[in-house]
């Protein structure tokens, strides 16, 4: 996760591009600091999808292969 003050960073540079324009600099650490947080995001994201079992009502496991192979190679990765 994205610590505090790089969020509240993201929001300031947000909050004057939007009352003013910003510097070359701090466009560029918009850009960087906002693909962090995608990746930051998107991480969190598999991770929970990770976690999830799909059942039918009849208890039988039917969790997409798609999904069950990106587990399996998961746990290789960690």
């Amino acid at each position: 996760m994205l610590s505090q003050d790089k969020i509240q960073r993201i929001n300031e540079l947000s909050r004057k591009s939007k009352e003013s324009s910003l510097t070359v600099e701090e466009k560029k650490e918009q850009k960087d600091l906002r693909q962090e947080y995608l990746a930051s995001l998107r991480s969190s994201f598999k991770n929970q999808l990770h976690s999830i079992k799909v059942v039918d009502e009849e208890g039988t496991d039917v969790t997409p292969e798609k999904l069950k192979e990106s587990k399996k190679n998961r746990s290789f990765l960690q």
